[in-house]
């Protein structure tokens, strides 16, 4: 199958450092050369894939240096080409949300769109309502709550390279968190758990400028606590080390997270998830053998003595059947070769299955 795949050009595929849809992006791309596809990568310059790029714009957004720059105009660019190119694919796969919309309607049915963020704001609803021939791809299913009635052609969990973690068979003496110093991820929470364990906590963190103000004036003194280390932004090299060697990987978010690539990205290393109770939480976490799933600091804090005697491989072995990049793209494969055979659009979360 001749596949395009159409990345948001904020982060280089695969990213630097912090950077979730351009991960998943890179590692289906890869997965789906490997199952004997022909793809074509549509990101920026320096990405990294086993597919033809097709370079549509010099270097990702948020690293680029210039001091003045416009996203809209370049994800209208990218769009563009591909459109001058769309008759070389048999499936086109969006990862733009929804601004490609106005410009494949007339070849709608050649395409999927997997939406990546939540879906819970105004206007996005009437958005998906007026662009109903468009078959969207929920990332779980909780995600799709606030919009139940949306052309739904499947749930496709993330996954990740199986290779690009390693796997490490004994816990480590400190907890982990990884990813955004945002409130909706809740870094305080993570502090206050480490702290009442009694177990030190390391924090690999990206701060956004938006929550500067938030790190500063909420986080930054907790980090003064002698238990706890910030790390900050670490890229897919790092991950292993940072992950493979703690005793979990705390995940108390308070928002509801669409997916949660980092619980992934743990148990790929044998590392049990202890996680608030929120969003896509319960699809991924598997109670007493992937980690715990906690609805309150005393619940999280007690959970952190119990996973310390978790089976690290049984945990690396639930990633590789749930959550590799190649298992996500047989999925993704299936989802499509379903729709083809068949003449109205319908939900095959059944298909692809856990």
């Amino acid at each position: 199958m001749r596949i395009a795949q159409v990345s948001p050009l904020y982060e280089a595929v695969p990213p630097r450092f912090y950077g979730g849809t351009e991960r998943v992006v890179a590692h289906l791309t890869d997965a789906l050369v490997d199952l004997g596809h022909e793809v074509t990568l549509f990101a920026s310059a320096e990405a990294r894939t086993k597919g033809q790029l097709a370079a549509v714009r010099s270097e990702a957004i948020r690293l680029d240096p210039a001091p003045l720059k416009s996203d809209l105009a370049a994800h209208m660019n990218a769009l563009a080409q591909v459109r001058a190119r769309s008759d070389e694919f048999d499936l086109i796969h969006f990862h733009t949300d929804m601004i490609h919309f106005p410009f494949f309607s007339h070849m709608a049915e050649r395409t999927l769109t997997t939406l990546h963020g939540r879906l819970d704001m105004k206007d996005v609803s009437e958005v998906y309502a007026h662009w109903r021939d468009y078959p969207l791809v929920s990332i779980s299913d909780h995600q799709r709550l606030p919009m139940l009635g949306a052309n739904w052609a499947g749930t496709v969990h993330h996954g990740m390279d199986a290779d690009l973690y390693r796997f490490h068979p004994e816990p480590g003496e400190y907890l982990a968190f990884l990813g955004r110093i945002s409130p909706e991820k809740r870094p305080d929470r993570a502090i206050q758990i480490a702290i009442g364990a009694g177990v030190p906590l390391q924090m690999a963190a990206k701060i956004d400028p938006a929550d500067r103000d938030y790190y500063e004036g909420r986080i930054r003194p907790l980090m003064e606590h002698p238990l706890v280390t910030f790390v900050g932004e670490i890229g897919d090299a790092e991950k292993s080390h940072f992950l493979g060697r703690a005793r979990a990987l705390l995940f108390p978010i308070d928002w509801p997270e669409p997916f949660g690539l980092v619980m992934i990205e743990a148990m790929a290393c044998g590392t049990p998830v202890i996680a608030y109770d929120c969003g896509s939480v319960p699809e991924v976490v598997e109670p007493g053998l992937t980690g715990l799933i906690v609805r309150s600091l005393d619940q999280a804090i007690a959970a952190v003595d119990a996973v310390g005697r978790y089976d690290r491989r049984a945990i690396r072995d639930r990633f590789e059947a749930r959550f590799s990049a190649r298992a996500m793209a047989r999925r993704y494969v299936a989802l499509h070769e379903t729709r083809s055979a068949q003449s109205t659009p319908q939900d095959l979360s059944y298909v692809l299955g856990a």
